[in-house]
């Protein structure tokens, strides 16, 4: 039996294998399988590019990167808005390492990316994996809120607590803020674009915040990807959010844990 076990486990890889190298090239699928396999936390960062990107992409060891890059790279997950036109501003609310971010910037290659991003770790590989398109690629460290306010990360594990999953909470009276708290209409202001071709959002259940108060600017986008969160301390996102796009014109549509909301 055991050598059953290991016979369909080494044909699993190489079945799994098989399928990436046309994405990853035979170094890169291997270092996926062989990293995916271990998952063994540590400080070090190893390398993917995938055919798609015109970089390649930093991993940390361990951490939920390998996760979120499958999500995008290996299943496509953006891939329900790959047929958009003229794509000029892209806001990306809650980017992480920077992988939805180099997706668009690869995808729609006239587009220009506001990246926002709170947790400084997530930050600092961001930089590193955007650094490349130099200014089409604009990254701000902060929290996406309703209005301008002072956040810190939350000291609340959400889900798994994993990179992936951080949030912010406004600070409480007196509590040294980490980072602003930023409203969309602003970010857009201070873009030099008059509408948002793609408003891109995970933030870890703020969509219900953002969304309870969005009348300044929800007009002036034209496409939204977004996963509605309904568990989080900020309450029900999904009837927030639909409530908010009710009568606005969009198209709504699911692609797996997305909400596609779409203008044309």
């Amino acid at each position: 039996m055991t050598g059953l076990k290991q016979r369909l486990s080494l044909r699993t890889n190489f079945n799994q294998l098989r399928g990436l190298v046309p994405i990853l090239g035979l170094r890169g699928a291997t270092e996926y399988v062989v990293q995916n396999k271990i998952n063994v936390h540590g400080s070090a960062v190893f390398q993917l590019h995938p055919s798609t990107v015109q970089y390649p992409l930093r991993v940390r060891r361990g951490a939920s990167d390998l996760r979120v890059f499958r999500q995008i790279f290996i299943k496509h997950e953006y891939s329900c808005i790959d047929d958009l036109k003229q794509v000029g501003l892209v806001i990306d609310c809650g980017a992480n390492v920077g992988y939805s971010a180099a997706y668009f910037l690869n995808r729609f290659p006239t587009c220009e990316v506001i990246a926002i991003e709170p947790d400084s770790e997530n930050f600092a590989l961001l930089e590193a994996n955007v650094a490349s398109y130099g200014k089409r690629a604009r990254l701000i460290r902060a929290g996406v809120w309703s209005h301008e306010a002072d956040l810190v990360m939350s000291e609340v594990g959400y889900r798994d607590g994993r990179e992936w999953a951080r949030q912010v909470r406004p600070c409480y009276p007196g509590e040294k803020p980490d980072f602003k708290g930023l409203d969309i209409a602003s970010i857009l202001a201070s873009s030099g674009h008059e509408r948002i071709s793609l408003l891109k959002m995970d933030v870890e259940g703020a969509e219900a915040i953002i969304f309870a108060d969005c009348g300044a600017w929800l007009d002036k986008v034209d496409n939204i990807v977004i996963e509605l969160h309904d568990d989080s301390t900020f309450g029900k996102a999904s009837q927030t959010f639909l409530g908010a796009i009710d009568g606005r014109g969009f198209k709504t549509s699911r692609n797996g844990e997305l909400t596609v909301c779409r203008t044309y």
